[in-house]
């Protein structure tokens, strides 16, 4: 029987305007950087937050669960973003999923528990720079200013009528992180591409 096992390499939904991404970064002269951050690990998770699973899992973790509406709470390379009351999306780094998802269950014992590997769903787009705010304030009904979407906030939103979740990083300089599904990826990084114009 012949092997059916994918060989062929992954490629990201934006793999093909990476090109595209590094020179509007160099030809804004800093004002903005784009990048696309591919295969970040993003476990969705829904259990009782008042509940015991919610503590035994923020154990296993490391990293308690956000409870404050639209937080986000990182711990070394592990970020947990809040999407509603009972509703959390785990970002990690490339190739962790498994191992996000057992130590979830594991955690969570007989507790009910919804753990689901959604890192093939949506892409990363990274936004960052002085003008990172102004740029995705052209096509985000947000107010992205720092007092009301400042550093450690995010929300389920839109970006040039595109759903997104959108994630103020904590990093100093970190920007924005846009996680968009892969299906609107190459959709949004040109409108993103075309927005950046005005910077370059």
């Amino acid at each position: 029987m012949a092997d059916t096992a994918l060989t062929a390499p992954l490629r990201s939904p934006l793999s093909h305007i990476a090109d595209r991404l590094a020179a509007a970064t160099r030809t804004s002269g800093g004002a903005i950087r784009l990048a696309e951050l591919p295969f970040l690990a993003q476990i969705s998770v829904r259990l009782d937050a008042k509940g015991a699973a919610a503590e035994a899992v923020g154990l296993a973790l490391d990293l308690q669960l956000p409870l404050q509406p639209n937080t986000v709470v990182r711990a070394g390379e592990l970020t947990a973003l809040w999407l509603g009351p009972d509703e959390w999306l785990l970002v990690g780094p490339p190739g962790s999923e498994r191992d996000l998802e057992s130590r979830i269950r594991e955690a969570a014992g007989d507790e009910p528990v919804s753990v689901i590997d959604v890192s093939a769903q949506r892409t990363t787009l990274l936004v960052t720079g002085p003008r990172a705010h102004d740029l995705l304030a052209h096509g985000c009904p947000l107010d992205l200013h720092p007092r009301a979407f400042g550093p450690g906030r995010c929300a389920q939103t839109t970006l040039g009528r595109t759903q997104i979740v959108l994630v103020a990083r904590d990093e100093p300089r970190a920007g924005f992180w846009v996680l968009v599904r892969s299906s609107f990826a190459g959709y949004l990084a040109d409108w993103v591409l075309d927005a950046a114009t005005e910077y370059v």
